[in-house]
């Protein structure tokens, strides 16, 4: 529970997380029994294990495990979560760690941004680079947290009348407000997905679901049409702004003509490897040289983690990979909760390679808590009771 409350703190105390993730290994051993392995959804975790250890079986071959180590290192972070929670019988305590967590970061960056309004004359929120700066994290991890305190807290809210009802969904509303005040785009498209999805579970979805669509259709026009001025001082709206989302859509170019000039890759490029082709890429097909410069001295990543897997290892590996994912869905498809969270890991690697930061790899370590660990059914009724 503290490791999670103090994940979002790692720049400024960054020996705790690490210190704490070593007491849990080196106590592990101890407390770990055979039959704490029932809960695992054996065959998944089983799959997981293996695109793990081809990781690192391909670097090992193509002599690249020392440079491949730092990314293959927090990809086994994320399981090794999930190893390390077996143990664990109650799962409420990690899940407040989450909600406490999330509103530790909106505290803390609200208090920024006030204490910025107040110093400076002229400031946009939501598009300001100040405001940006303000945030404890980066807005794409600030909206991963917030998406998964909103369905812990949706999850623990009881249908009957309970005292705890009230708190969180003043959680669940926070969260919303936080996320739509600094417009975060993922996290917005995020949450209307998971609005409709919800209407697939439970009865007559013929009346909610086409409601429910209406609803987010009706809110998105709202924020689409919504104008804001921009530190250049001109007024764009949300979807003009989304059109010019310029770092990504840039990469991306770079990342299809590689894979389209390369053919299948069977080895991989390794990490830097994949680092250098997309350098070049920038140097040779970016034609602005402010911009050139900046992608080059920055080598900026493919911001896709299913490509970023394919390009440094191989068909192989994104095809484990892409297994994996599938078989949590197929499994888990009948309860809207692990689909849900399983939705928000898909769609964040879509845009980001979440592996990259050790904050992804503890977000996603979560999210493969809550899919591969059977325990939710057994708490949710002792929870009711």
């Amino acid at each position: 529970m503290l490791l999670f409350l103090t994940i979002p703190f790692d720049n400024f105390v960054r020996v705790l997380p690490n210190l704490l993730m070593g007491i849990l290994v080196v106590t592990f051993p101890f407390i770990i029994r055979k039959e704490h392995f029932k809960k695992l959804n054996k065959i998944p975790a089983l799959l997981f294990a293996v695109f793990c250890l081809y990781l690192v079986i391909n670097a090992a071959l193509f002599d690249r495990l020392q440079e491949d180590f730092v990314l293959i290192k927090k990809i086994a972070l994320s399981f090794g979560f999930v190893l390390l929670y077996i143990p664990i019988q109650d799962s409420k305590k990690i899940h407040r760690a989450i909600v406490f967590s999330s509103l530790a970061i909106i505290l803390f960056s609200v208090v920024n941004i006030f204490v910025i309004i107040n110093t400076s004359e002229d400031i946009v929120l939501g598009f300001s680079r100040q405001v940006i700066e303000a945030l404890l994290i980066d807005r794409i991890y600030l909206g991963f947290i917030a998406i998964l305190s909103i369905l812990i807290s949706y999850q623990s809210i009881q249908p009957k009348f309970h005292p705890n009802n009230k708190y969180l969904l003043a959680n669940i509303i926070i969260n919303v407000l936080f996320i739509f005040l600094l417009v975060s785009k993922i996290a917005v498209i995020i949450l209307g997905a998971l609005f409709i999805i919800r209407q697939l579970y439970g009865s007559k979805i013929w009346i909610r679901l086409p409601l429910a669509a209406l609803v987010v259709a009706g809110l998105f026009a709202l924020v689409l049409s919504t104008t804001n001025t921009v530190e250049d001082g001109t007024d764009k709206t949300f979807f003009e702004r989304t059109l010019t989302w310029e770092l990504r859509s840039q990469v991306w170019k770079c990342a299809d003509r590689i894979a389209s000039d390369t053919g299948l890759i069977i080895q991989g490029f390794g990490f830097q490897g994949t680092k250098d082709k997309l350098v070049d890429c920038y140097s040779n097909y970016i034609e602005d040289d402010y911009k050139r410069n900046q992608f080059v001295a920055l080598r900026h990543n493919t911001h896709n983690q299913f490509v970023d897997i394919y390009f440094n290892w191989g068909i192989v590996a994104i095809v484990l990979f892409f297994a994996f994912l599938l078989l949590v869905f197929f499994k888990n498809r009948k309860q809207f909760m692990p689909t849900a969270f399983l939705i928000v890991l898909v769609s964040y690697c879509m845009v980001e390679n979440v592996f990259h930061r050790q904050i992804g790899a503890y977000y996603v370590g979560f999210v493969l808590i809550a899919v591969l660990l059977q325990y939710q059914q057994k708490e949710n009724n002792i929870e009711k009771e």
